[in-house]
């Protein structure tokens, strides 16, 4: 009898010893298409015990929670798709893991009836998507494949990859001697980190240009310090070594925007530019879209109005300005959008500007929300000409923030030129979970700007620092004298947004050098001794105003000795390695997917949404593609 009670009380000891809380939560796509596929099964085992089962919901999603720790296995099958398995789910308490499961389907086919019998005309290749191959009979059968875009090459259809990006020429290290300066303008942009993951969960390493290593840094949320003074933001900084290159050192700033409640962010006057176009027909475009705007009108306030204008063949309004209050009027305009016709995105953007205007809110948060592939090709849409409109409505007071959909006929380049116009921020949906980042989490960083025009420049003392190297930002440097000229435009911060940038250091007493130019005869080069690092200026304007403010902050060794670098740093350095290896950097030096997992596993913490270890998923992704 003792022996039974204490076995049972053994068993309440460790029963309650073990944490409960930990989530599994994912979207289940096809891999070729990208459409959310609902009422797949997925099947949760831990030491091949089947512990739970769920179905997708109608945007493809599951949860399994409070669970306890332990390693899972999980498993989903879906009517016409080949089954997917994966293994080995490490959880700890309080894990957040997120997955993104993409399918592949057994048959893609053109069928014809033919005496009540179906004949499968063509079957999918091994090939990824964006760029999809369908082995067909004849070029009738081609011609009848609901794509429709492509052209016949032998016995293949080809459809077309027509994905649009900016060459990105890496910053150089410059000598501090002859070059002391660095400026540009902050960064929020996002968009970069959701299209690679996008690649990399389709199984395509993605194109070098479409890694901009600024906006990979930038997705993640840092633990800064809050701002408490009179600007609107406070800095960070933070010096510690350079993983891929012992001889330098990296220099973390990183800087923390104010954040507002809801009852404090002014009116919100919205115009949704939505395509309608051919191109955005299918779920993962327009379908994706409606549901992501869902995610905002759910959370629209009384005071708020919203419009909504599309654009195909032609440009219309299809909603007035209606007050957030009356969200089943909103949402029924949504759903009864349909996708069709050519693509006048120049005769939109005018219409939805015209409307802004119209309904503008003095002090209020006016702004146009373009919604795209990015795919213009008919009407007035030359660069310059929607540049030009956009940058005037901007001295107006009326923003735009630009969100970018689908695959294969993508068009990164256009659209970031646009938003950065616009005084806005560029966003890349690729599913439902982004979308409520986006729209859910940081709703208000998203749509309301709290700091405009913010500049960033820095001298750097070359009795201590020798050459230095800024990583990523490569379309936002700007000339020295761009600095003090408030005519130039710059980036935006939004509430409760981080930016975060890295330089790479090459020190003073440090060996060698990485490419200085020879020394200039007619200059004068004396060293001014101090114990300075470098000088740290900041401009910006308020939201409302036309001039800047300066911040100046002199910055030395004691300011940036540490015993050891914070998780902050840790996780930054991670995302920038990662890039590095994703463009293959001339820089990359000794560069490991290995070390960038070690760090990202170290800078993990309490990762309330799932980031990190989505970031720790997709590195051991291309770890694996690398190999292939």
């Amino acid at each position: 009898m003792k022996t039974k009670i204490f076995l049972i009380g053994l068993f309440l000891m460790i029963f309650s010893s073990i944490s409960f809380s930990a989530t599994i939560q994912g979207s289940v796509s096809d891999n070729s298409s990208g459409n959310s596929i609902s009422g797949a099964e997925v099947t949760l085992y831990k030491m091949g015990i089947i512990i739970r089962v769920a179905k997708t919901d109608n945007v493809g999603m599951f949860e399994f929670k409070d669970l306890a720790d332990g390693t899972y296995n999980i498993k989903v099958n879906a009517s016409g798709y080949s089954e997917y398995n994966e293994k080995d789910i490490i959880l700890s308490a309080s894990d957040f893991h997120r997955m993104t499961i993409f399918l592949k389907t057994n048959i893609v086919a053109i069928n014809e009836i033919k005496d009540n019998k179906i004949e499968v005309l063509c079957e999918e290749s091994e090939a990824i998507a964006p760029v999809a191959f369908y082995n067909c009979k004849t070029s009738a059968d081609r011609s009848s494949y609901a794509g429709g875009v492509g052209y016949a090459q032998d016995d293949y259809y080809v459809e077309h990859n027509t994905e649009s990006y900016d060459f990105i020429q890496e910053n150089g290290f410059k000598d501090v001697i002859n070059d002391p300066l660095s400026t540009f303008s902050i960064d929020v942009d996002r968009a970069a980190y959701a299209n690679v993951r996008r690649f990399i969960n389709n199984s395509q390493m993605p194109y070098a240009d479409a890694v901009r290593i600024e906006e990979m840094i930038n997705y993640f949320d840092y633990d800064y310090e809050t701002p408490k003074g009179e600007h609107p933001f406070a800095t960070h900084l933070e010096l510690g070594d350079c993983p891929w290159n012992p001889k330098s050192k990296l220099l973390m700033i990183g800087i923390q925007g104010e954040e507002m409640d809801s009852e404090s962010i002014p009116a919100c006057n919205l115009v949704f530019l939505i395509d309608v176009s051919g191109s955005m027909n299918s779920e993962n475009k327009l379908g994706l879209l409606k549901k992501s705007f869902r995610l905002l009108v759910d959370k629209l306030r009384p005071e708020d109005k919203v419009s909504i204008v599309v654009y195909a063949g032609a440009a219309g309004c299809v909603l007035p300005a209606t007050s957030g209050n009356d969200k089943a009027k909103i949402l029924a305009s949504l759903d009864k959008l349909t996708a069709g016709g050519s693509t006048a995105g120049g005769a939109g953007i005018k219409l939805a500007y015209e409307i802004a205007v119209e309904n503008f809110i003095e002090g209020g948060n006016n702004r146009v929300i373009l919604a795209t592939d990015g795919d213009f090709n008919v009407g007035a849409s030359s660069d310059g000409e929607m540049e030009r409109l956009i940058e005037k409505k901007r001295d107006l007071g009326v923003y735009l923030t630009v969100l970018g959909f689908g695959m294969g006929n993508y068009k990164d380049s256009k659209m970031e030129k646009l938003s950065n116009k616009g005084n806005g921020n560029y966003a890349y949906i690729d599913n439902i979970m982004e979308s409520n980042k986006i729209f859910g989490q940081e709703l208000w960083g998203t749509l309301y700007t709290i700091a405009k025009d913010v500049k960033i420049q820095i001298e750097f003392n070359p009795g201590k620092v020798k050459e230095y190297r800024l990583i990523g930002y490569e379309n936002r440097m700007l000339n020295k004298e761009d600095f003090n000229d408030d005519k130039k435009d710059a980036g935006e911060i939004g509430s409760g947004h981080t930016v975060t940038a890295i330089y790479e250091l090459v020190l003073s007493d440090a060996e060698g050098s990485a490419g200085s130019v020879d020394p200039l005869n007619y200059q004068n080069t004396s060293i001014v001794k101090s114990n300075d690092i470098m000088t740290l200026k900041i401009r910006y304007k308020k939201p409302d105003q036309d001039f800047s403010r300066l911040i100046t902050q002199k910055v030395t060794d004691n300011d940036l000795k540490k015993t050891s670098n914070s998780s902050n740093f840790m996780l930054a350095v991670a995302v920038a390695e990662f890039g590095m290896l994703l463009r293959d950097s001339e820089f990359k030096g000794n560069s490991s997917y290995d070390h960038v997992l070690l760090w990202a596993k170290r800078a993990k913490g309490e990762d309330t949404y799932g980031y990190v270890a989505e970031l720790i998923t997709l590195v051991e992704k291309t770890k694996l593609l690398s190999k292939v």
